[in-house]
């Protein structure tokens, strides 16, 4: 089943390239709407036949679902080994919920389609392929194919400097994926007998009491997910990728691609690497706090609405690696640190769902004035009061109000994470601050007081309210997002088993 999932879009993808080229553009972009439409009702049947689990089976098989098994390359210990659990599976829908969404707001893409639409089919595979890998290699593979097609999405289809961004998002990204694999080649050597499985490479924890040995694995693998994440100072690739990537992109370069690094914390380096993750857990920490002020602050001095949100996502990676870092206090009870690891796979949903739109809602700015500047826009909330209302209840929702799933995501955290880490969750709830004063200013500037847009060749002289075509694209985002906010038990009921087993894990 979950390998259907996988590579059914990438098949799709392949019969859109099949076409001949007199094929209207009208049905490259259905058959992609349709395709991510039915892989969304696809996990959701997933969803609803998962076995919950309780966490109390010792964190042998942390409750695998549809687990499929199959040799590769037997002679060097790797395997075709997929499964999800309460980690997985609600990245799983998020994805899909995600990709549909950027399926429906390029419905008007005009810029080679065909191409367009088999290049977000395929990195839909790397994603969907990465979140259910239970095999280390089979996990680089879709780590670095990912990277591969975000790069030809942002240098195809971005804007006037998209070729040097593109370019240092994939030296970056490249860079730290090989550090990620002398990790992964690391715990590989150690474990007897040799191999890359991550069940077996949890179970027997072959770096126990090897303390430099098991120090040098997690700085690797840390260093090749941070960069992912991004973390400070790993992150500065991230503010010209977004800026320069086309809305749909950007919107899947912040919604997906940046928790493949979160959660190869929760499925590889915590539960693989207890005894080194305790010891360095104030690293992380530290780290954490750092990204949460320094990309708020950043993120308020900006005048560009894109790169703000960019610098937003920095901010809030930093939550998650502080939930992290502080889940590993084994001073600390396990409720708590529990609480902490369920913060941070819900960060995880509720991020994707939120800055997903609001990137597709930064991509019907830039439609409308040709310009991300905040100061070439006043008044727009007088032309446009829907596209208005739903970037209000997005910039409202990100900043965590009660209501909306960020909200839950970050109590957790904080609640999980003030006994053992007090000093730090304070600090970081300076944050939280900061995103409301950097969001409602740049409702302020866009959206208040008289109309004015872009005095540039090519601008409009108005500004339409919001096409069909993008509000099916965002409100699903805002609603779910709501959902969320407001009955979180069938998303938490999912996620708490596997987080006490993970905190278990950690604690061995």
């Amino acid at each position: 089943m979950l390998t259907a999932l996988v590579f059914a879009p990438t098949a799709v993808a392949l019969l859109l390239l099949v076409l001949p080229r007199r094929t209207p553009d009208a049905v490259f972009r259905g058959v992609w709407v349709a395709a991510t439409a039915v892989l969304l009702v696809y996990v959701a049947g997933l969803w609803a036949g998962y076995d919950y689990g309780d966490g109390d089976d010792g964190g042998d098989d942390n409750r695998l679902g549809y687990e499929v098994r199959a040799r590769w390359i037997p002679s060097a210990g790797v395997g075709y080994h997929v499964g999800v659990d309460g980690l997985s599976l609600p990245l799983l829908a998020m994805t899909c919920v995600l990709f549909l969404a950027c399926a429906l707001y390029s419905l008007r893409e005009t810029r080679r389609v065909r191409e367009f639409a088999a290049l977000f089919l395929f990195l839909q595979t790397t994603c969907l392929g990465l979140f259910v890998s239970l095999d280390l290699i089979l996990f680089f593979v879709f780590f670095d194919l990912s990277i591969v097609g975000m790069y030809f999405v942002i240098a195809g289809w971005g804007h006037k400097q998209a070729a040097r961004a593109a370019l240092m998002f994939f030296l970056y990204t490249f860079i730290g994926s090989l550090a990620l694999l002398l990790g992964f080649i690391g715990l590989y050597l150690a474990a007897d007998p040799h191999t890359f499985d991550m069940v077996e490479l949890t179970r027997e924890n072959p770096l126990a009491g090897r303390s430099l040995y098991a120090g040098l694995v997690l700085l690797a693998i840390g260093v090749g997910l941070a960069v992912k994440t991004p973390t400070v100072p790993f992150h500065t690739w991230l503010p010209p990728a977004h800026t320069e990537a086309p809305a749909a992109g950007s919107a899947i370069l912040a919604g997906v691609l940046l928790k493949m690094g979160t959660y190869g914390f929760l499925r590889i380096a915590m539960p693989m690497l207890p005894d080194a993750w305790r010891r360095y857990a104030l690293v992380l920490v530290v780290i954490g706090v750092v990204s949460v002020l320094y990309g708020a602050l950043v993120a308020l001095a900006q005048t560009d609405f894109k790169r703000m949100i960019a610098y937003t996502s920095v901010n809030h990676m930093g939550y998650i690696v502080l939930a992290v870092g502080a889940a590993a206090a084994v001073d600390s009870s396990a409720q708590a640190r529990s609480l902490a690891v369920t913060g941070a796979v819900t960060q995880m949903v509720s991020h994707g769902l939120l800055t997903g739109a609001l990137f597709l809602l930064a991509g019907v700015l830039y439609e409308r004035g040709r310009t991300y500047d905040m100061g070439a826009y006043s008044g727009i909330a007088a032309a446009a009061p829907a596209f208005t209302g739903m970037t209000a209840v997005a910039a409202f929702a990100s900043l965590g109000l009660p209501g909306f799933s960020g909200f839950i995501a970050e109590f957790q955290i904080f609640t999980g994470s003030l006994g053992p880490r007090p000093v730090a969750t304070s600090l970081s709830l300076l944050g939280i601050l900061l995103t409301a004063g950097l969001f409602l200013r740049a409702l302020h500037l866009i959206f208040l007081g008289p109309l004015r847009l872009p005095d540039a060749p090519g601008s409009p002289r108005a500004f339409p309210d919001i096409r069909a075509h993008e509000s099916a694209a965002v409100m699903p985002l805002l609603g779910l997002a709501v959902v969320v906010g407001v009955a979180p038990r069938f998303l938490l009921d999912l996620i708490e088993p596997a987080s006490r087993v993970v905190v278990e894990l950690l604690a061995r």
